[in-house]
């Protein structure tokens, strides 16, 4: 088995119940998302991430769990499961599951045991206080939607902590009876064929908060004690750490000191994603080079993972004010287009009103940047979100297989389904759905298809060092990727006007040089790279040299 496959990994973000319903009941299950893996792999994705699977209340999109060995009735059973792992598989793909171990649901039986008796066994798996906590208020991460961080539970007559929604209590992580449950439900999925795990807010489930002081410790050797459940069991799985953390900690999120390996192997890059949307409005690539060359170092073994969206609110929370309303005066000029004060809840292909050569220009930059790139389910169809639903909803939309009834979702009444489909007259299955885009060799499905092709042919992008060059121009990125089986380079322009690039001096002359990808056909490739034409939202990629 190759242990680092997930360096060469496209990962495909699937909501299982937003993707196929297969029994008609307006739900989308295992089976339905079985039934359409075929057309996964032929988009190109290597590895599905499912969001939560677990059975759930359903108050904030299955993150609030009530049971963490079985999977929501909803959805199917664990042979579906099963049948699911092999059937991936047989197609060449892994499986990924969301691990929520930072909170359960508030109707899960250790909590409602907890509550009921300060002397359950369950009661110290919780964060308790029996006095009103002077952090009460602080740490919201849902501002307008969450008001405080303890609540006062008349059960159990005492405060519980919670970083999230007042449903979902915080799990006591120093308690080793709690560790041991973690490493068990690792253990437990890792059996059933998965190939890893998306660790939920990474940070809250190493933190210690305390009722009295706002500034939780962490407790990084937590991450190590996961690593070894994750490793011990299958040496080849992976653990996609979810840390929206200041530069000076991300490392910490992959080893214990400097170039050590012994913890997250992979690693969301917020930083990067803001940038990207930043550079995406300013039409400048300044936030990108800075982004690629202050890149903090990660061990060998780790690696980065790129998006532009995903499951959650676009956050900008890493950017200042003023870069954070550049942003929201470009793609979420609306009051109901934000969210929590710092994100957009918005699809790009609406951010970008469908614009497809802006469309084309945005995934091409994600797609070229160090890391192992996410795409969200519906991205390459550029389906759109909507905003009449709660918060991050909006854009959890079900998938738009075709323009017949319910979409090709399900057979079920409108009002049956889970969330209801895009209304908006441009982004409607009637305009935008993945039967009339297969008809289509011009579709953007059948361009960001062409795009991952390519892409498996080009090894030296996302693994290997990475050089960002002086292009000339502010509107356009110049960057390159050499590795031991060749060299790539790559053009990206921002702005409107067709520019020449001249990188002689930077880059060696290449008289192998050759175009693979790219917005037109430029011609024949100046292997003097004094004159590289890329016209205005273009994209140019160059192979340089080929080592087989």
């Amino acid at each position: 088995m190759d242990e680092r496959w997930y360096k060469r990994a496209v990962i495909y973000s699937v909501d299982v119940d937003a993707f196929q319903d297969a029994n008609g009941d307006g739900v989308g299950d295992l089976r339905g998302l079985i039934s359409r893996l075929d057309y996964i792999a032929r988009l190109g994705a290597t590895c599905l991430w499912l969001n939560p699977v677990h059975p759930t209340p359903g108050r904030d999109d299955g993150y609030d769990v009530s049971d963490y060995y079985t999977v929501d009735p909803r959805i199917g059973t664990l042979g579906d499961f099963v049948d699911l792992v092999d059937a991936a598989g047989d197609r060449g793909m892994r499986v990924l599951i969301d691990l929520v171990l930072n909170h359960t649901s508030d109707q899960h039986p250790w909590f409602q045991s907890a509550r009921s008796d300060p002397s359950s066994p369950y009661r110290d798996w919780y964060e308790w206080s029996e006095s009103e906590p002077a952090t009460r208020y602080d740490g919201v991460v849902f501002p307008g939607a969450q008001k405080e961080t303890w609540t006062y539970d008349r059960s159990a007559k005492a405060w519980y902590f919670h970083r999230f929604y007042d449903f979902e209590p915080e799990l006591n992580h120093g308690n080793p009876a709690v560790r041991d449950e973690m490493r068990k439900i690792i253990g437990f999925w890792l059996r059933l064929g998965v190939a890893g795990f998306r660790m939920d807010a990474a940070p809250f489930v190493i933190e210690q908060p305390s009722p009295s002081d706002p500034h939780a410790r962490r407790d990084y050797e937590l991450l190590h004690y996961l690593r070894n459940a994750v490793s011990w069991r299958r040496g080849d799985a992976a653990v996609l750490a979810e840390a929206n953390v200041p530069d000076n900690e991300l490392a910490l999120f992959c080893g214990r000191s400097a170039g050590a390996d012994d913890r997250m192997q992979l690693l969301f890059n917020f930083r990067l994603n803001a940038r990207l949307l930043l550079a995406l409005a300013r039409r400048s690539v300044e936030p990108v080079a800075w982004a690629l060359r202050t890149s903090p170092a990660l061990p060998d073994t780790a690696q980065w993972v790129t998006f532009i969206r995903n499951h959650d609110e676009a956050d900008l929370s890493v950017l200042t004010d003023e870069e954070r309303d550049e942003i929201f005066a470009v793609f979420a000029p609306d009051d109901d287009m934000r969210i929590y004060g710092r994100g957009i809840r918005r699809r790009l292909a609406p951010m970008l009103r469908g614009d497809r050569r802006f469309l084309e220009l945005a995934y091409s930059l994600q797609f070229t940047m160090p890391g192992t790139p996410v795409l969200r389910y519906g991205e390459e169809i550029g389906m759109g979100d909507n905003l009449s639903l709660p918060e991050r909803n909006s854009i959890r939309t079900p998938m738009q297989w075709s323009d017949a009834h319910c979409a090709g979702f399900s057979s079920a009444s409108p009002k049956q389904l889970v969330r209801p489909l895009v209304k908006d007259r441009q982004f409607d299955p009637a305009h935008v759905n993945v039967a009339a885009q297969r008809q289509d060799a011009a579709s953007l499905l059948g361009w960001m298809e062409r795009l991952l092709r390519t892409l498996r042919e080009c090894p030296e992008v996302g693994q290997n060092s990475c050089d960002v060059l002086d292009s000339g121009h502010p509107a356009v990125l110049a960057h390159r990727f050499a590795g031991p089986t060749g060299e790539m380079l790559f053009l990206h322009n921002l702005g409107e006007d067709s520019v020449s690039v001249d990188l002689a001096g930077q880059v060696e002359e290449s008289p192998q040089a050759s175009e693979v990808f790219a917005d037109r056909d430029y011609g024949d490739v100046d292997t003097t790279l004094r004159k590289l034409r890329v016209e205005g939202l273009g994209y140019r990629w160059l192979r340089l040299r080929f080592t087989p």
